[in-house]
């Protein structure tokens, strides 16, 4: 297997991105980084060139895993302070993306950030790929009427 550090380096931030995704909080977020990297320290092997798809699915899975445990619990959201762009634009996409429900953004951004297929994101969510499918057009669909308004 490639150097853990290596991947850490490679990876850390597509990991960390999709958690935010999920999450809606950077302290989640965080905390859901370093499970998925202390389960790569433990994984005793993985196909060489799936790295990413293995830390990927890995961090959807302990993503949906915190999402059902902090029903019970309350989280402070995701504020739209914490993230800054050079354009009104992509703060008016971010912000719309930040409003979808987690298995809505967690497709979005599999697709346009990771640009992952929608055969390959229903691998790494372990769904059928027609309900990515789905997602992604309800997701597109809600985005329209979001950014319509702005």
């Amino acid at each position: 297997m490639t150097d853990i550090m290596e991947l850490f380096q490679n990876y850390k931030n597509d990991v960390y991105r999709l958690a935010v995704s999920y999450t809606h909080s950077i302290q989640e977020a965080e905390d859901v980084c370093q499970t998925v990297f202390l389960k790569l320290m433990e994984q005793k092997s993985i196909k060489p060139g799936k790295e990413k798809a293995w830390l990927m699915q890995v961090t959807a899975n302990q993503c949906k895993s915190l999402l059902r445990s902090a029903r019970w619990k309350k989280t402070e959201p995701l504020g739209e302070e914490t993230v800054s762009f050079d354009e009104q634009e992509y703060e008016d996409i971010w912000a719309a993306v930040m409003k979808l429900k987690p298995g809505y953004r967690a497709v979005v951004y599999l697709y346009y950030c990771e640009e992952y297929s929608t055969k390959e994101i229903a691998k790494l969510l372990k769904i059928k790929e027609s309900a990515v499918t789905t997602r992604l057009s309800r997701a597109r669909r809600i985005l329209k009427e979001e950014l319509k308004e702005v």
